[in-house]
């Protein structure tokens, strides 16, 4: 039983004015792929080289398996790690490089040639074995990184954003393989990245980080469903959900001549009559000619197969705000028309418009 656990955990660089991760407590379970999330500076690629021993703990403890590992070298820790630019000697063979480890650690050399052999059938480098990684494309060199990591057979993958060198359809075929492998081999693992398509379609968890402090850690759904606050929910999706304010009645949220109505303890918690509202494009309706809604003057409508996206403008509360809308594919409005939506009844989040922070449950 592997599992991982940040407890308390702060790190702070001399002369800096914030700790670059701050009181981080976290639990990853036993065979648990998570994700750390975040824009840039937010401090996950931290928190992961804090675990791998790489930096130095200002304060707090982390947990391998149940062990203190805060002052342990890192080559004691029994994890891998799989970088962002793979890390590859280049004198050395595809086969030499991923069994390299355990050349170190002493391990014949047939047992070793065996390892290597098994793993590189699994990731599809059987016939790249004898070459150098300067013969491989960037695809290659990435499996190359992780048969190096997986054939040691370690407690622990940390993974650091080991998919931002490659293309964007090499990245998809990639992340689709990779959380694939490791729910094969059940080993426990925490993957970096600031891509939060990736964080949603990998991750059994994702842990969102904003200036080194945990905002929400949760299932893909819970994130995209229950966000605790603005910036959770502004992060997760693909488009963004929209957010803006709007003066809350006691009849609910009036959005052009339509009214959304909102759960009776959402207006006992506001702290004023102005709430943020956020409702992502999915969960927007146009409706027809004559029934109400929100008036949105369309500027541009993005085409991806199936599916639409519709950007436009519109007036609420007296401010002109940008809207994403998803529709039709196929039969859609154009550019320069002015359509009419609504919010679907109960997707509607509603936010602290001073603390950012989600109302009701």
């Amino acid at each position: 039983m592997t599992s991982v656990v940040y407890e308390d955990v702060t790190l702070q660089y001399p002369g800096t004015d914030r700790p670059a991760v701050s009181h981080l407590d976290l639990e990853i379970k036993d065979g648990e792929f998570l994700v750390l999330v975040g824009p840039s500076g937010c401090g996950k690629s931290t928190a992961l080289r804090m675990l791998a021993g790489l930096e130095e703990v200002t304060s707090g403890r982390l947990l391998i398996g149940g062990e203190d590992m805060t002052n342990v070298s890192p080559k004691e820790r029994d994890i891998a790690m799989v970088f962002q630019n793979y890390a590859l000697y280049p004198h050395m063979t595809v086969a030499e490089n991923m069994g390299f480890a355990l050349k170190i650690a002493g391990v014949h050399k047939e047992e070793r040639r065996k390892r290597v052999e098994a793993v590189a059938e699994q990731l599809d480098l059987t016939d790249y074995l004898d070459r150098k990684p300067k013969a491989l494309s960037g695809g290659q060199r990435q499996r190359v990184a992780m048969g190096r990591a997986i054939v040691r057979s370690p407690r622990v993958f940390l993974m650091d954003e080991p998919l931002s060198n490659l293309d964007a359809k090499l990245r998809v075929q990639t992340r689709t393989r990779i959380a694939a492998l490791q729910r094969e081999l059940g080993v426990t693992t925490v993957y970096v990245t600031h891509d939060q398509t990736e964080a949603l379609t990998m991750g059994d968890r994702i842990a969102v980080l904003k200036l080194g402090m945990l905002q929400q850690v949760g299932t893909p759904r819970e994130l995209l469903d229950r966000p605790v606050n603005t910036f959770v929910a502004g992060f997760i999706g693909s488009p963004a959900m929209n957010l803006f304010d709007v003066e809350l009645g006691t009849d609910g949220l009036r959005l052009g001549d339509a009214t959304a109505p909102v759960d009776p303890e959402v207006q006992a918690a506001a702290s004023g009559d102005r709430v943020t509202v956020g409702v992502r494009p999915e969960d927007f309706r146009v409706v027809g000619e004559g029934e109400p809604g929100l008036p949105v003057h369309v500027t541009l409508v993005e085409e991806l197969g199936a599916d639409g996206y519709l950007y436009g403008s519109a007036e609420i509360a007296g401010q002109p705000v940008d809207l994403v809308v998803r529709v039709d594919g196929r039969t859609h409005p154009a550019a320069g028309d002015t359509v009419r939506v609504v919010p679907v009844p109960g997707h509607v989040h509603v936010f602290d418009a001073a603390s950012g922070e989600r109302l009701g449950a």
